[in-house]
Formats: structure tokens, sequence, C-alpha cells
């Protein structure tokens, strides 16, 4: 009696040591984030918490134009359209997750015959025995069968729900990248649109100096012509001109590529893009209220993208060291089964079946080591890269702050500046006409003017790029 056990103690040790020891093969190597944030921007003021996020870009944006082609950009857009594939694609995953938690019920029915050998044991063995009194076995034997099967994997170290709670969070991730990439095609319009404005503008300027430059070539060749001028003089004015005449091809050339840029993002073949681009140099850009860096926690896409994607790589990898441990197994099956089916469906013929199992891995893990390790420095990488998102963020904003602000000032003295040259214009051509000035003087002057009337545009032009930036980097126009 002894004896017996001290071998039920035996059988009672080998498999809790076998569960131990899988049990003990993996660490928690999860690594930490610093998700730390500083509680201002630099120069602006501390705990101011408005902010232009959450206004909706209709609002931000108030140009029936450019609300349009964003509208039809959102609808049409091909890569966007992709991106809602890859995210229906990510959904279906996640219901296949949420399935294979759930116990597998299977209904079916089958049929089949056997026909032993008689001289084989099982042969032997129903020739001498009888199916029912004076009633051999037939030949062949009937199988006939209809029931229902289930089987269910005991989630006891939470490793099926991980996978499921962990494909959702990558659905989650795919839904901000969605997002993010509707605010970076927002802004891309949106930039566009006012590149194309600047073009219109900047090919306005340029002809109207044509205009000008025409009408100084008239003068000076009527003054040549009247020896109160040289040929030198005609031949300066009349290259000048020309020079100015060739910048219209560069800008046409431009106009045409981006509205072509435009009509791609908003996925249709080429066409006149409408705009209202008299308004360009007087379009307002009010004053951006930042507000704290913790918004770009809620606001920006990209942040809760890396953020779902961490918490995501933290579940994977407890569902790869969930593989060291031993799993529970459990089937069951009922129906009917019987050699004829007139038998079928008689009492005797229920059949029933029940068991379980508990398997852990005992010896060559290094596939499961394998996964585990490079669960665990996807998790690493998954840390690094969240912080990484949020170093950008906050150095976006700053950036666009400080952008914004330095625009605004220089179109405000870039304004100053095309308003004393357009009156030094007058008095060039005065002076030149009472013979007080000659003709260099004016030539540089002209040149002058439309260069820095071509700057003034571009300088406007960078000043809205800051205000589509500075709204892309605070997280404003994915809602």
């Amino acid at each position: 009696m002894k004896k017996y056990k001290i071998v039920y103690k035996i059988g009672f040790l080998i498999p809790f040591g076998f569960i131990l020891f899988s049990c003990n093969s993996s660490k928690n190597a999860l690594k930490e984030v610093n998700n730390y944030l500083p509680e201002s921007y630099v120069g602006q003021d501390e705990g101011d918490t408005m902010h232009v996020a959450e206004i909706s870009w209709k609002t931000y944006f108030d140009d029936a134009h450019l609300i349009a082609l964003i509208d039809t950009a959102l609808e049409n857009n091909q890569e966007l359209n992709i991106v809602l594939q890859e995210i229906e694609m990510s959904r279906s995953e996640v219901m296949e997750k949420k399935g294979e938690y759930l116990p597998s019920v299977n209904v079916g029915a089958g049929v089949g015959a056997d026909k032993t050998g008689r001289y084989t044991r099982n042969g032997a063995v129903e020739h001498n025995l009888e199916i029912a009194p004076d009633k051999e076995f037939p030949e062949p034997l009937g199988d006939f069968v209809i029931g229902a099967t289930a089987s269910w994997e005991v989630d006891i170290w939470r490793k099926l729900r991980n996978a499921r709670d962990a494909a959702e969070l990558r659905y989650m991730a795919q839904q901000e990248g969605k997002n993010f990439l509707v605010t970076s095609l927002i802004a891309e319009i949106a930039k566009s649109y006012y590149e194309l404005m600047a073009l219109d503008n900047q090919l306005e300027i340029i002809n109207n100096n044509v205009l000008i430059q025409t009408e100084a070539l008239k003068k000076v060749r009527l003054q040549k012509d009247n020896a109160r001028a040289t040929q030198l003089a005609v031949n300066r004015f009349e290259a000048q001109l020309l020079k100015t005449t060739n910048l219209q091809y560069n800008i046409r050339q431009r106009i045409m590529t981006t509205e072509n840029r435009i009509n791609f993002l908003i996925g249709r073949y080429p066409e006149k893009i409408s705009r209202n681009s008299s308004s360009f140099l007087t379009s307002e850009v009010d004053s951006i209220r930042a507000g704290i860096p913790s918004q770009l926690l809620l606001n920006r896409p990209d942040v809760r993208q890396a953020e779902h994607q961490l918490e995501a790589a933290n579940l994977e990898v407890k569902v790869a060291r969930a593989d060291f441990y031993p799993s529970l197994g459990i089937s069951s099956g009922i129906g009917f089964q019987a050699f004829n089916p007139s038998f079928l469906f008689s009492p005797e013929s229920i059949a029933l079946n029940l068991a379980g199992d508990l398997i852990a891995p005992l010896v060559n893990k290094k596939a499961i080591r394998a996964r585990y390790n490079m669960a665990s420095a996807s998790q690493i990488q998954a840390v690094y890269s969240y912080e990484q998102t949020l170093l950008l963020a906050y150095t976006d904003v700053l950036n666009e702050l400080n952008r914004l602000e330095n625009f605004s000032k220089s179109v405000e003295m870039k304004s100053k500046e095309v308003g004393i040259l357009n009156n030094s214009i007058q008095i060039a051509n005065s002076l030149y006409q009472n013979a007080r000035a000659d003709y260099v003087e004016v030539l540089l002057t002209q040149e002058e003017v439309l260069n820095a009337k071509i700057e003034l545009v571009e300088v406007k032009l960078d000043q809205l790029f800051s205000k589509v930036d500075i709204y892309r980097a605070l997280g404003g126009g994915w809602r």
C-alpha cells in the first residue's frame, strides 16, 4: 500500500512540476514608456487651454471653393479609400479573434461501411458474435451517424482574450491612421489651393508690369525719335520687357501643375479649379490659440495611433508569454450512431463523449522563445515610436507657432516696402521725363517693385501655409 502511495505522489508531482517549469520559462520584459510633455509651449501663456484643434475644418477654412474641393477629396481620394478597405480587413480580423476564445460547435452526419477480413482479430470476433439472437453481423457493416461536436480551449491565461484585445487596438490604431491621413489630405489640398491663388496673383503682377514696361518702352522710343534718348536706353527697356514677359510662362506652367495636383488629390481627371484669387492678399489670419501640450494626446491622430499600437504590443507580449504555460482543451460530442438507419434514432443508439487535455511545452521551446523575443522587441520598438511621436508633435507645434508669428510680421513689413516702391516708380518716371534721372534708375526701380510684389505674395503664401500647418500640427481637421 505504501508503494502505491509513492506512485500516486510521483504521478501528482510530475504534472505539477511540469506546469511550474513551463510557467517559469519567461519573465516580464515590458519597457516602461516616458510620456512626459512640457506644461506649455515655449513663448506661450501657461495654463491657456483654448485651442483651435476642435474647430471644424469647414469653419477654419472659410472659403466655399476650398471647402467644396476638400469635400470631394474626402469622398473620392484613392489613397483614403484604400486605407478604408484596410480598416475593413482589420475589422474582420477582430471578429475572427473574438470567435477564437468561444466554444466551437459543429453539426454533421456521416455514412460509412466496413468489411473486416475473416482471418483478422476483428473479423474472428465478429464471426463468433451475434448482433442479435440468431443474427450475425452484417457484411459489410454499416455505420450511420448524426450529431453535434463541440471543442473549447479554456482561456486560463487570457491568451485568447489578450489576442482579441490586441486586434481591437490595432483596429483602433488604423482608425487613427485614417484620421491622420484625413488631416494630412485636408492640409495638402488647402496648401495647394493657396499656392494656386498665389500663382494667380503673381501672374497678375507680372502682366501688369508687362503693361507698364510696354508703355515705358513706347515713351523711350518716342524720346529716341526726338533725339532725347539713345538706342542703348531703348535696348535696355526692351530687354527688361522681354525678361518680365518670359516670367509668365513659368508661372503658367506652375499653375497647371498645381491644378493637376489638386485634381489628383480629389480623385478626378484634370479640369479647371474654381477659386477667388482676388482675396488672396487680403486674407486675414487670426491669432492661433494653441492650448497646452497635453491636449496633443487627445487631438493628434498620430499620437493616438502610436498609443494604441503600444497598448497592442503590450498585450501581444502577454500572448506570446502565455505560450509557455499549459493549455486546457475540452471536447465533447453527442448524437446517434448505428449500423442500420432503422436503428439510428433508437435510445440504444445514443452516443456521447467528453474529454479534456492539459498540454504544456516541455522540450525544444525555441520557436516559442523566438516568438516571445520578437513580441518583446516589438513592444520596445512601440515605446520608442510613441515617445518619438510625442516629441515630434510638440516640436511640430512649436515650430509652426513661431513660423506663423514671424511670417505675419514679414507680411506687414513687406507690404510697407511695396507701398514705398510703388511711389518710387512714379517719382523715377517723373524725374526721367524731366531729365533729372537716367533710364537705369527707372529700370532698377521697376525691377525692385516687381520683385517686391512677388516676394510679398510669397511671404503671404508662407503665412497661409503656417495657418494650415499649425491647424494640422495641433490635431485639427479629422473630426
